[in-house]
């Protein structure tokens, strides 16, 4: 199962998205946006920059970053254990 984008109102009323894999774990939230068309501009600006988007390491203590590329989506960090997948039965709802 590919990956979906869910849209939802939270307690606020705010329209807000989350991006999840194709396991059903969630691997991105949206801000809060006024309007459902901005909560899709939103949508739309994650799918047409990602491609294109770096990785930039903002955790060192030097002044300056650099740029890394990307691992291709499913890229497993070397020595990692593979993901359970999901139950059978898994479903999952939106909110």
């Amino acid at each position: 199962m590919a990956g979906r984008f869910e849209v939802y109102k939270d307690a606020k009323g705010k329209h807000r998205f989350r991006l999840k894999a194709g396991n059903g774990q969630i691997i991105a939230v949206g801000e809060a946006y006024d309007s459902m068309s901005a909560c899709m501009n939103g949508i739309e600006s994650i799918r047409s920059n990602a491609p294109a988007a770096t990785v930039v390491d903002m955790t060192s203590s030097g002044a300056t970053t650099k740029p890394m590329t990307a691992k291709p989506v499913g890229a497993k960090p070397m020595g990692a254990k593979p993901m359970a997948k999901p139950a059978a039965n898994h479903k999952t709802t939106v909110a």
